[in-house]
């Protein structure tokens, strides 16, 4: 086996076991010695991957904007051509799917906020990305942000465990936020 080959299973599996840990017994409770227990490799291996936790919480957050990169892509891929305001669709999309996905990978978000929040000027970065293609797409940039916040709104309440909707309030308000019918004023400046 490649030494490349290799080191990305180490990599992915230390990525595994710290979801694991965060999913199990919450994001507190992440150390080094907790993953190297986890996954059953050499603490010296997996120093050789990630010299600190900063290091581990840092691969979480980017393993995290991917997945959610590559459910965006797949919606867009799927459905683009069909939607009025695809960036918006696939935002709010993605957003309830991460309800109904691993939530431990959403749970790493807030692993990172705890430990070292400067560790997230990566994804305010990709997130401006995001909202500058939203306002692009819309002649009331002002309503597609209020739908896309809501929607943020709804799965970050749920993630913590502070939503007082039930799932079936969520998921009215979810379908509510992505049909663009019943938002006036939400138009593609390029119809």
């Amino acid at each position: 086996m490649e030494n490349s080959v290799r080191s990305e299973r180490t990599r992915n599996a230390v990525l595994q076991a710290a979801l694991t840990i965060i999913a199990r017994d919450g994001p507190g409770r992440l150390t080094l010695d907790a993953i190297v227990k986890e996954s059953g490799m050499s603490k010296g291996a997996l120093l050789h991957h990630f010299r600190n936790k900063s290091a581990v919480l840092a691969a979480l957050l980017a393993f995290q904007t991917e997945q959610f990169e590559e459910a965006s892509r797949h919606f867009l891929a799927e459905h683009e051509n069909a939607l009025a305001y695809p960036q918006l669709a696939a935002q709010i999309d993605t957003l309830r799917q991460t309800l109904t996905r691993q939530r431990a990978i959403a749970f790493a978000v807030f692993a990172v906020v705890a430990d070292n929040p400067d560790l997230l000027s990566s994804a305010r970065e990709h997130s401006a990305g995001t909202v500058a293609k939203m306002k692009a797409e819309a002649t009331d940039p002002d309503l597609a942000l209020l739908r896309w916040a809501a929607a943020r709104g709804l799965a970050v309440t749920e993630l913590l465990g502070m939503c007082p909707l039930s799932q079936e309030d969520r998921d009215r308000l979810f379908d509510r936020l992505f049909d663009d019918d019943r938002w006036t004023g939400c138009q593609s400046s390029t119809l």
